[in-house]
């Protein structure tokens, strides 16, 4: 270990450590004999759900990505979003995880399109991808190339907690994470298998096979997938194959010890990959639109692998006096390669002019780039807590005391190889010509954090929770072509307040406050990027009713981010003095009428405005991709009785609301109103289902990240499913 990562140790544990004797006063006094007693506790209207097992339905009442803790949803002072996997089989998610995410308030997910290797994920308007994704509980934190992801056939539930989540994660999103639960061995013997195909040609295979020793307090997993097959776009395709092995132990109702692995393998060909000019497919060029199917890459030649390897853990112990300590961890490697050129704007041929936002003839020509990488990644993460429950005259608490680890190397050398321009109406396809790296670089991100929350019970039905974190972070990169080497250390406080009233007829307003931090990664003026930091203020109102299942949230937030990078049009030196704000409220229900009626609907407006910028003429303007509103609504039936006892419909319309395409705010993405629809059949095991997404196939363009990246939405996908569970 070098000198320079061992002072960093040093500094982190010796924080840790400072902060541990703040905390310790308050864990010292839960140790000691208290005369009060404490009051039974009883869980009522779960049906037995724990906050990472199976959902009955479509309302969740409990989740673990606001507190780090088995919470009911209605005690966690953020809006938080459950998506279990009963609700994503009936929608016909076989893809990717940002799928799941379609009907969620406050997010939005696939905006350049069904991207085949990469789920995208905004939340209340920033982005969440790269360092707003958990997988139980630990980052998948990613830096260019260098992302990890996951099937959901191989997840129980998806979750979304909305707003800062640094206090209890570390640095991350803004907007708020992804937290991405897996499925885990149930106590009972099952086996799942599933064929499907959809109208492109894609078909895939996937099992599910679950037991349990008797009597030694074993249980196993084993979850497979082989999926592969033509594509939407032109000379597309992909074989992918996933294994999950998992095995529990739980010797004794206080102790429980969960191993599990993970590989998958993925070959794709994605072509041009859909990021087109807004001259051609907002609005019509001379030629009319691009081909949303249309193929611009070199389909002999182009290519993608990936491989994923996963090793982890999670392991609890339940002590006498009520107190749990926990550890999960895992480590994480991943090996990309990719081949294949992008458009980047239109060409004339008769100045050899590239980068154009308009073509000059209807005879049109795009800039192609050559694009080549070979990235590797290894990832480790493990995060220790210790709960436990106390009281201290009038005031209840549960406390958590916690000190989570990262670290993340990425090996990254790319190339731009050189690749003539393309006819967009008559694409003679050329093969890229292999140039030198013009990056070979390694990366290296360590981050320790110690946290503690203390949620506080007092006066009936009043519930106050408190959290402060501090982090550390090592921020190193070797340039191995050129002289930018550097390292940053940087350090950071975060702490959220929330204060929430219990009322007896399920509802329950709540107010929170919290701040954020999110590590960056580069320099500007030969320093290095100092972390974004910000804060939010949030309240709202969530409601269980009593007579029927069901979670309806209703919020209004403000975010602020601070130490946006930014660049100044005139000199092109950036600097970090932008800041941005995001103001807007949430409406999202969840709703099990019975066995037989199940719905979900959502309604977001978000506001995002730039308020400083080193360019004046952006200050007021909002940032290009951010919907401003989006609406969803989904309504699913089982029949009950009858000739067709076991006949389930459903239906679901997706409203995307106006965004802008530039910073400038002069092209706009229009509006676009989509329809999903569903029907199944069940009886003795056996199971029949037909998705179409996209229903009425409307071409329509998903999102612009400025003029030149714009990408089609998915159009109509339809998905056959075949299904016997034993």
């Amino acid at each position: 270990m070098t000198r320079s990562r061992l002072g960093f140790l040093e500094q982190a544990l010796s924080a840790g450590v400072a902060l541990s004797c703040v905390a310790l006063p308050g864990l010292a006094l839960a140790q000691q004999p208290i005369a009060t007693q404490l009051a039974p506790i009883v869980v009522e209207g779960s049906n037995g759900e724990t906050a990472t097992g199976p959902i009955k339905g479509y309302a969740a009442k409990k989740s673990s990505t606001g507190s780090k803790a088995d919470t009911p949803i209605n005690e966690i002072p953020q809006s938080v979003s459950v998506i279990g996997r009963e609700e994503f089989t009936d929608r016909g998610v076989t893809n990717k995880v940002d799928e799941t995410l379609r009907y969620t308030a406050g997010v939005t997910t696939q905006p350049f399109g069904t991207d085949g290797d990469t789920d995208w994920f905004f939340i209340r308007g920033f982005d969440a991808t790269q360092t707003g994704v958990f997988l139980d509980g630990l980052n998948l934190w990613s830096y260019g190339f260098g992302g990890f992801q996951i099937d959901p056939y191989f997840l129980e539930r998806v979750e979304v907690l909305k707003g800062p989540a640094s206090v209890l994660y570390g640095g991350s999103s803004p907007g708020g994470l992804v937290n991405l639960v897996g499925k885990r061995p149930l106590d009972e013997k099952f086996v799942q298998t599933e064929i499907g195909i959809n109208n492109y040609g894609n078909a895939f295979v996937n099992f599910d096979y679950n037991d349990v020793v008797p009597d030694q307090g074993f249980s196993y997993r084993l979850t497979g997938k082989i999926s592969g097959g033509d594509r939407e776009a032109d000379y597309s395709d992909d074989f992918r194959g996933v294994i999950m092995p998992q095995l529990s132990w739980s010797p004794d109702e206080a102790t429980k010890l969960n191993v599990y692995g993970y590989y998958s393998y993925l070959d794709k060909q994605d072509g041009s990959n859909g990021f087109y000019p807004c001259i051609g497919t907002v609005v019509d060029a001379p030629f009319g639109k691009i081909d949303p199917d249309a193929n611009y890459g070199h389909p002999d030649s182009d290519f993608g692998l990936i491989r994923q390897t996963l090793i982890g853990y999670d392991v609890s112990h339940e002590f006498d006096g009520g107190w749990t300590v926990s550890q999960n961890a895992r480590y994480a490697h991943a090996d990309r390669r990719e081949n294949q050129p992008f458009s980047f704007g239109y060409y004339d041929l008769a100045t050899s002019t590239g980068f154009l936002n308009a073509p000059t003839s209807a005879d049109a020509y795009l800039t192609m780039l050559g694009f080549d990488h070979h990235t590797e990644v290894d990832s480790f993460a493990i995060d220790n807590h210790l709960e436990g429950q106390f009281d201290t005259g009038g005031l209840a608490h549960t406390l958590t005391l916690g000190l989570d680890y990262k670290y993340y190397e990425l090996n990254s050398v790319q190339s731009g190889p050189t690749n003539a321009p393309i006819s967009v109406v008559n694409p003679v396809y050329t093969a890229q010509t292999a140039t030198a790296p013009y990056l070979d670089q390694t990366l290296n991100q360590q981050q320790v954090g110690f946290y503690a929350q203390d949620q506080i019970r007092f006066g009936g039905g009043w519930l106050a929770t408190f959290n402060g974190r501090y982090d550390v972070v090592r921020t190193e990169l070797e340039d191995h072509i050129g002289t930018t080497d550097y390292t940053s250390d940087d350090s950071a406080a975060s702490g959220r307040a929330g204060l929430a009233y219990e009322f007896g007829n399920g509802l329950t307003p709540y107010v929170s406050a919290a701040t954020f931090f999110n590590p960056l990664v580069g320099t500007t003026t030969g320093e290095p990027l100092k972390p974004e930091e910000g804060h939010q203020f949030e309240a709202g109102v969530k409601y269980e009713p009593t007579s029927f299942g069901g979670v309806f949230t209703a919020s209004v937030f403000q975010i602020t981010k601070k130490n946006w990078t930014v660049s100044d049009p005139l000199t092109f030196i950036s600097s970090q003095i932008g800041e941005v704000t995001s103001t807007g409220f949430e409406l999202e229900g969840k709703v099990d009428l019975n066995d037989d009626w199940k719905a979900t609907a959502s309604f977001s407006y978000q506001d995002l405005e730039i308020t400083e910028h080193a360019d004046p003429s952006l200050i007021g303007n909002t940032p290009y991709l951010a919907p401003k509103v989006t609406a969803t609504a989904w309504l699913d039936y089982t029949v009950p009785a009858g000739v067709i006892e076991g006949m389930s419909i459903g239906g679901g319309l997706r409203y995307q609301g106006e965004s802008w395409a530039d910073m400038a705010n002069t092209a706009k993405v229009p509006d676009v109103l989509l329809a999903d629809a569903a029907i199944r059949y069940e009886k003795d095991g056996w199971g029949a289902s037909l998705n179409v997404n996209n229903l009425f196939d409307k071409e329509y363009v998903s999102g612009c990240q400025g003029t030149l990246t714009c990408g089609y939405g998915e159009g109509r996908t339809i998905m056959l499913k075949l299904s016997k569970t034993w």
